[in-house]
C-alpha cells in the first residue's frame, strides 16, 4: 500500500476522517446521518441551493429523516453543506451518490456520474477514496469514473482508492435502517476493497466484501430484477384472475402458507421508486454489447410498463357499470407516493395513472397526506395541491382511483362516503360494504 493509501487507512482506524456526501437526496442524506450518529464529520454537496438553505437551517426535506437531530449536528458544526464542488478536494472520503436515470429511449443516462467525476479530477489529492454508490450497469466504475478520474494524474489504486458500493435504502421501512443493512462493497483492487470496507466498518454493522466493482454493481442488479421479474408475474396473474373471477389476494395469502420455496410478492397499478422501474434497463443495455437478450428482464419491463393502463381501463369499465363515461368524471386518486408511508414520488406510477386519466378526459383531483403539493418531476409538471378528503369531496367525485394505500387513509370512511372506488392495492379487502362499492385493479 502506498504511502497515501497508508495514511488514510490510518486516519479510517481512527476516525478522523472526513467524509464527503455528493448528492444529498434520499440516498446521500440518510448516509450522511447514519455516519453523523458515529461522531464522523460530513460535508455534503448538492446543486440544490434550497436544499441547501434548508439543511443549513437543520431543516430536513425527507420525511423519515428527523430535522430535530440534523439541526443537532448541524450546531456542533459536524455537519454542513454546500455547492461550491472546488471544495470536493477536503474531504479524505468521498461518496457519489446521484441519480442514474434513463432516457426517453430506455437508455442509461450518466451524465450525472459523469459531470461529478469530472469535478472530482479537478480538486483530486493522493489520499483520497472515492465510491460510487448509483445504481448502475457492471464497468461503470472501471470503464467511465476510472479514466475520468485519472485525468487528475494521479493513479487510481495507488494514489487514491476507488471502489463501488450499492446503496440500499429502503425510505420508511421501520425494520432496517443505513447502518443495519449489510453492505456490499467491491474496489477495484485489494487495497481499495480493504479501506472501503473499513470506512463503512466505522458506522454500518456489516460489509459483504466482494472480488471487483463490476462484482458489485452486477449485485444491486440482481437484487432489484428479482423484484421486477416477480412482481410482473403477479401483476400479470392479477390480470388473468380478474378475467377468472378468482381473487389474486387470495390466491397470494393461500400461497404464503407454504413454508419453503415461495416468496409473496404483491401486484399494484405498476412500478415505482428509482431503483425497479429503472435498474433494470441498465443491464439490458448493457448486455447489447454481449450480444446477448435479456429477455425475462426486458419481458417484465413490458408487463409492468403497461399496468397504468390496465388500471385506467378498469376505470373506464367500472365508470361504465355506472352508466357514466370517463369523459368529464371527476376522479379522485388516492396516494402519489411510488409506496405507503413515505414521501418520495420518484417514478411513481400515480403520475402516469394521472396523464391517463386526463387524456381520457376525466377532471382528475389527487390527495396524499405525505405529498401536500406535487413536486416538478423528471417527465412531469402539474401544479396540483392535495385534495382534502372530507365527506362531501369523496360523495362529489364519481370514482376514487387508490394507488398507494397509505395507513393514514381512514378506509372505513372512504367505504362509507364513496360512491365507487377502484382498489389497486387490496385496501378495502375485509371491510363490509366494500363488494358493493370497490372494483379490483
Amino acid at each position: 500500500m502506498t504511502p497515501e493509501l497508508t495514511e488514510l487507512k490510518d486516519k479510517i482506524a481512527r476516525k478522523e476522517f472526513l467524509l464527503g456526501v455528493i448528492g444529498l437526496g434520499y440516498v446521500g442524506l440518510p448516509l450522511s446521518l447514519t455516519f453523523l450518529r458515529k461522531d464522523i464529520t460530513v460535508l455534503g454537496f448538492d446543486l440544490d441551493a434550497k436544499k441547501i438553505d434548508m439543511l443549513h437551517a437543520g431543516v430536513s426535506y425527507i420525511k423519515h429523516i428527523p430535522s430535530v437531530e440534523l439541526a443537532g449536528f448541524v450546531q456542533q458544526g459536524k455537519f454542513s453543506a454546500t455547492a461550491d464542488f472546488t471544495r470536493l478536494n477536503e474531504p479524505d472520503v468521498l461518496l457519489i451518490c446521484v441519480p442514474t436515470p434513463l432516457t426517453r429511449n430506455r437508455e442509461p443516462d450518466m451524465q450525472f456520474i459523469e459531470n461529478t467525476a469530472h469535478s472530482i479530477a479537478k480538486v483530486l489529492r493522493p489520499g483520497q477514496m472515492v465510491i460510487l454508490e448509483s445504481t448502475t450497469y457492471p464497468g461503470t466504475t472501471v470503464e467511465l469514473l476510472l479514466p475520468i478520474l485519472e485525468n487528475s494524474g494521479y493513479a487510481a489504486g495507488a494514489a487514491f482508492a476507488l471502489a463501488y458500493s450499492p446503496e440500499r435504502e429502503d425510505p420508511g421501512n421501520p425494520n432496517y435502517s443505513t447502518a443495519d443493512i449489510p453492505k456490499v462493497v467491491g474496489g477495484i483492487n485489494e487495497e481499495s476493497t480493504r479501506l472501503a470496507a473499513d470506512f463503512y466498518k466505522t458506522a454500518l454493522h456489516s460489509v459483504v466484501e466482494v472480488s471487483s466493482t463490476q462484482a458489485a454493481e452486477m449485485s444491486k442488479l440482481l437484487e432489484n430484477i428479482f423484484r421486477s421479474v416477480n412482481i410482473a408475474l403477479v401483476n400479470e396473474l392479477k390480470i388473468l384472475c380478474h378475467r377468472m373471477g378468482i381473487d389474486v389476494w387470495e390466491v397470494i395469502r393461500a400461497s404464503s402458507t407454504k413454508p419453503f420455496g415461495f416468496m409473496p410478492f404483491y401486484p399494484g397499478p405498476g412500478l415505482g421508486g428509482h431503483c425497479i422501474p429503472i435498474d433494470p434497463f441498465y443491464l439490458t443495455s448493457k448486455a447489447r454489447e454481449y450480444d446477448f437478450p435479456t429477455k425475462f428482464i426486458e419481458l417484465a419491463g413490458e408487463v409492468n410498463s403497461a399496468m397504468p393502463y390496465y388500471v385506467v381501463q378498469r376505470v373506464m369499465d367500472a365508470l361504465n357499470s355506472r352508466k357514466k363515461s370517463i369523459n368529464g368524471s371527476r376522479v379522485l386518486l388516492l396516494g402519489m407516493a411510488y409506496k405507503k408511508d413515505v414521501d418520495d414520488p420518484r417514478e411513481s406510477p400515480s403520475f402516469k395513472l394521472l396523464e391517463l386519466l386526463q387524456e381520457k378526459g376525466a377532471e382528475v383531483y389527487y390527495n396524499d397526506p405525505h405529498i401536500p403539493v406535487l413536486p416538478p418531476m423528471r417527465n412531469y409538471s402539474l401544479s396540483l395541491k392535495s385534495t382534502d378528503l372530507a365527506a362531501e369531496t369523496l360523495a362529489a367525485m364519481d370514482c376514487l382511483l387508490v394507488a398507494t394505500n397509505h395507513s393514514a387513509y381512514d378506509y372505513r370512511f372512504i367505504l362509507e362516503h364513496a360512491d365507487l372506488i377502484v382498489d389497486t392495492r387490496n385496501a378495502f379487502d375485509g371491510l363490509q360494504g366494500a363488494a358493493d362499492k370497490v372494483v379490483q385493479a
